[in-house]
């Protein structure tokens, strides 16, 4: 046999060999493939779909189509939860189709409680003293499960007293009387006593004041 077709049988006779590693015993061939690249994971947008107060749109805070808007005007209240010891850090208002948001954001453990109800003349806690806001009625609010941010260790909001957003059609003002004795005092100013309600919202915590337009 020529010496060149003898070469070509020894090569191909040990490639046939290194191919037969792998006979279904989990053995290794002596090398690792390597890892394919994977693709990025899609992911959701960060945050939590918020509009529930600092511009237009139809969700609730957590991505959900809001409910037909069905409230009154009689007073609304929830208890506390009885962990619940923290503090408003933030106030926002904005306009929504037919009605009007104002948030409270709370921060601590557990969670907090309300009592709204619309009052003839609102008035600052401890003094007494009137409040005055726009409009021809005013929603009186009472924070509950909060305390003096010495004791949370929370800082409270500090933002301007009076707080205002462009646009809306129902609340005129709001105002933050702060923290006394155990409650947290807002007064809402609205146009007229329409209906109103109130809910509270997670991630983070928060209640949320809703005020009809007026017809």
């Amino acid at each position: 046999m020529p010496r060149t077709m003898l070469t070509i049988l020894v090569l191909v006779a040990g490639l046939l060999a290194g191919c037969g590693d792998d006979d279904g015993d989990g053995g290794s061939t002596g090398s690792t493939p390597s890892a394919q690249p994977s693709s990025p994971a899609s992911s959701a947008p960060s945050g939590d779909g918020d509009t529930d107060g600092d511009t237009g749109g139809d969700t609730d805070g957590d991505g959900k189509a809001q409910p037909p808007f069905s409230a009154n005007t009689e007073p609304d209240g929830q208890q506390a939860s009885a962990d619940a010891f923290g503090n408003v850090t933030t106030i926002r208002i904005g306009h929504h189709d037919g009605f009007d948001r104002v948030v409270l954001e709370y921060a601590g453990p557990g969670m907090p409680g309300w009592d709204v109800r619309y009052v003839d003349q609102p008035t600052r806690q401890g003094s007494g003293e009137p409040v005055d806001l726009p409009g021809d009625a005013a929603l009186q609010v009472a924070v509950r499960g909060v305390g003096y941010p010495p004791d949370t260790g929370i800082a409270e909001y500090s933002g301007p007293q009076r707080v205002s957003a462009a646009g809306t059609t129902a609340v005129t003002e709001v105002f933050f009387d702060g923290t006394f004795e155990g409650i947290t005092a807002v007064v809402v100013g609205t146009e007229t006593r329409t209906p109103f309600r109130v809910d509270s919202l997670t991630d983070p915590i928060r209640i949320v004041l809703e005020v009809a337009e007026a017809g």
